[in-house]
């Protein structure tokens, strides 16, 4: 009885989850086209009628393509879970190569990669079709497919000890083991910061040393006048995938660095260019960081506690197809990571809430820092031309979506800086 209700439960929730994306999708594409005729009045100084129309275009765009992607994944999800196609592939996996520790961890990193074949084209279409379209796509076949190549055998090597290692805990750990597998996760987490940086990410781009200049003096000041130093400032090749900009550090302590995109050199003036990074120091002076990891940390934790609820439960597992056994965790672990955005999408707008607090902090910060809001405006309007922003969702659509809080607000908020 409880394996049917669970059954039902999810399916609700997956359907739900479904429609809700769908009626975001469908009110921001209305709100979009409802002020598509003429540029806000808030930016008919900065904007001219063909680049506002054309982000008009791209939105839409990216909305329609949304859409499809949305429904192609809730059909892949409902098909996956109540086909018992899973059970099947386990039986059949298990018979060939038994139920070993690695060989189930095996198991649970292939299904996920093999399912994420069926969205390959779509992240094909998305570059070389959307983007290309719009004159952001700037890499080739060859570096996609070997970007993708990349990112799967990342994967095998970081995914398959990590997985295995959550298995030997639960034989090991008892009662507990969900909280050392949590313990591991943060350690794990932790050396990515460090490692990612030194690594992982130049197996995609290149960094170059910032060349000496005006602009490396102006930001080596920006760092010294507030107590920010890193270890140095690069510039990473983002032009040889996309034309979009950005601006990040990465590490902590003796291992951080500063990266700029070249499309951002290129796009923006040295002065605003400055304003960015002050924006950025503003997040680790703010202590936005740190306070987010923490965040993220606890999650995982009430995470790993609900996963060791479940992975006792019979009628969990048997719901979907599957036989239930006291000593493999595998099936329930298996489920769990597929359904897990269904519950955290509901979360989105409380992380995005306080995501866009941040923002709102760290652009005071950089005003301060700057002594006035001209440079970080005029960044903030120079980036959402470039990457052809959309400059008037739908309030619902952004509460719900938006990591950070568009153009307009962030402008108002500037006039009035908080304290």
């Amino acid at each position: 009885m409880k394996s049917e209700w669970v059954f039902y439960l999810v399916v609700v929730l997956i359907l739900a989850k479904w429609l809700m994306q769908l009626w975001l999708n469908r009110l921001n594409r209305r709100h979009v086209k409802a002020h598509a005729d003429r540029v806000p009045e808030a930016f008919r100084e900065t904007m001219d009628e063909a680049t506002y129309t054309k982000s008009v275009d791209y939105t839409l765009a990216r909305n329609a393509f949304s859409a499809f992607s949305i429904s192609w994944h809730f059909i892949l999800l409902i098909v996956v879970l109540f086909s018992s196609v899973l059970p099947w592939l386990l039986d059949g996996y298990s018979s060939q190569l038994g139920d070993g520790l690695w060989v189930m961890a095996g198991f649970l990193l292939f299904v996920p990669l093999i399912l994420s074949l069926f969205s390959l084209p779509l992240g094909w279409y998305g570059q070389f079709r959307l983007e290309e379209r719009f004159g952001f796509n700037t890499t080739t076949q060859a570096t996609w497919w070997m970007d993708w190549a990349k990112g799967v055998l990342l994967s095998l090597i970081l995914g398959w000890p990590m997985i295995a290692l959550v298995l030997w805990l639960f034989k090991w750990g008892a009662e507990w083991w969900w909280l050392w597998a949590w313990g591991s996760l943060m350690v794990f987490q932790l050396l990515m910061v460090i490692l990612a940086p030194q690594i992982i990410m130049p197996l995609f781009n290149k960094f170059t040393p910032l060349p000496d200049g005006s602009l490396k003096d102006r930001l080596l000041a920006l760092g010294e006048r507030t107590g920010f130093s890193a270890r140095t400032i690069q510039v990473m090749d983002g032009s040889r995938r996309s034309r979009h900009s950005n601006a990040f550090f990465t590490g902590f302590g003796r291992w951080r660095k500063i990266v700029l995109f070249d499309t951002l050199i290129e796009q923006l003036q040295e002065e605003e260019l400055e304003a960015v990074l002050a924006h950025e120091i503003g997040h680790y002076k703010k202590g936005h960081i740190p306070k987010t990891l923490a965040l993220s940390a606890a999650g995982s934790l009430v995470g790993f506690w609900v996963v060791s609820l479940l992975v006792k439960q019979a009628w969990f597992v048997e719901a979907f197809g599957f036989q239930f056994q006291s000593g493999q965790p595998g099936p329930a672990l298996l489920l769990l990571m597929l359904l897990g955005s269904t519950v955290s999408f509901w979360l989105l707008p409380l992380g995005n809430l306080l995501s866009r607090k941040y923002e709102y902090e760290a652009d005071a910060y950089a005003a301060g820092v700057m002594g006035g809001t001209d440079s970080m405006i005029g960044a903030l309007r120079k980036l959402a031309e470039k990457n052809l922003s959309n400059l008037i969702p739908d309030p619902i659509f952004s509460r719900f979506y938006y990591s950070h809080p568009t153009l307009l607000e962030r402008e108002k908020a500037l006039g009035d800086p908080p304290t």
